[in-house]
């Protein structure tokens, strides 16, 4: 079993990129290296992939002075004491995961730096096969689509379905769940657990998308620009829909959506804020609801408005639970990643690459620098 690694051991200052303020990055030479907390491990960083928060919460709720980045893969260089003890990861291992990036409580935590302070147990040992660039799009869809489908929605399968990677029902007693915006990050990750645990999943997406939305494990794909998609959704389902995961969230694929779902009703998440407007037309049979993604790590999220949350421990739990199950998936060969674009810059081009998310909607990749 790996004893823990000093703290002495690490360097005190490292390269991170800093928010100055609200829309503005910098790279900053002597920022903190992350303190080395008992249950977490210390990440020397190879790769960190850019997400559409990036940009949102830089633009909107900026945390000056803090690292900023959610998304990471690299080496394990140290681990906590109660980490080291569970034996799950050892120094030298190759991960990835995801970290609450610019977070005014945890300045010194980011994906965005030379170190990375994360939970061990929201880390992924990555197999020799897969490169680090691969991997660094794993961290967000994973705890987003676990903590989408199996808390905030409740799909009717456990993790333990999921664990063990195989349908526990025959087809006829599956349920349909809807996945719009399929070949998001979060989409297809959010479909490949569906099926792997056992339900039907179903997603919309553009038509250019679809052989990619297939292949993460979709039974049936709709072009969300048809004006008859709800009615062919409704028609595949035989009106029985009841679970929708909005991976756009938008007002169009809210509306899409609560046309798509069946006469009885059932449960709709978002990843955004929904529209209040748009889910009362369907208020007595349609429960809604959005997931705040950085609730996974159980702590408070001190953000305004509607965007903070009061710590909520059984996310931590759920994510932990999910991250294992996929460890065991992703050990059996069983777990894909997303398509990644290999973009150029280290460091420089990981700010340009804030600016591109900002202005660019990515369907179908995910944009990754290597910066090691």
């Amino acid at each position: 079993m790996p004893s823990a690694t000093p703290e002495s051991s690490l360097p005190q200052k490292q390269l991170a990129i800093v928010a100055q303020g609200p829309g503005q990055l910098a790279i900053q030479h002597d920022a903190p290296v992350p303190f080395l907390a008992p249950d977490m491990a210390i990440v020397k960083t190879a790769a960190v992939a850019i997400n559409p928060a990036d940009a949102k919460m830089l633009d909107y709720s900026a945390a000056a002075g803090a690292i900023h980045g959610y998304d990471f893969a690299g080496t394990v260089v140290a681990l906590g004491s109660d980490a080291a003890a569970t034996g799950h990861l050892a120094v030298g291992d190759r991960v990835a995961g995801l970290v609450h990036g610019m977070n005014k409580l945890q300045p010194d935590v980011g994906a965005f730096a030379e170190y990375v302070g994360a939970y061990a147990d929201l880390l992924l040992k990555i197999p020799d096969s897969m490169s680090l660039e691969e991997a660094a799009s794993f961290g967000t869809g994973v705890a987003t689509a676990s903590i989408g489908l199996f808390s905030e929605l409740g799909v009717p399968a456990s993790l333990e379905q999921l664990r063990e990677g195989k349908p526990a029902r025959d087809v006829e007693e599956r349920e349909f769940v809807l996945v719009a915006g399929g070949s998001t990050a979060t989409g297809t990750r959010a479909i490949q657990l569906l099926k792997l645990a056992g339900l039907r999943p179903i997603a919309t997406c553009s038509p250019s998308n679809n052989e990619l939305v297939y292949r993460f494990g979709a039974e049936k794909v709709f072009d969300y620009s048809s004006p008859t998609c709800a009615e062919d959704i409704r028609a595949y389902t035989q009106n029985e829909l009841a679970y929708t995961l909005d991976c756009v969230s938008q007002a169009e694929t809210t509306q899409l959506c609560y046309s798509s779902m069946g006469r009885a009703g059932g449960r709709y998440v978002s990843l955004e804020p929904f529209r209040e407007a748009i889910a009362q037309g369907r208020a007595l049979t349609i429960k809604p609801s959005w997931v705040m993604v950085l609730t996974v790590f159980g702590r408070k999220v001190a953000l305004e408005g509607e965007y903070g949350r009061e710590a909520r421990p059984q996310d931590r739990r759920c994510g932990a639970q999910a991250f294992s199950a996929v460890q065991t998936l992703l050990d059996r060969g069983l777990i894909q990643t997303h398509p990644v674009k290999a973009m150029p810059g280290g460091w420089e081009g990981v700010m340009k690459g804030v600016d591109i998310i900002r202005s660019q909607a990515m369907s179908g990749q995910k944009l990754v620098y290597s910066v090691c």
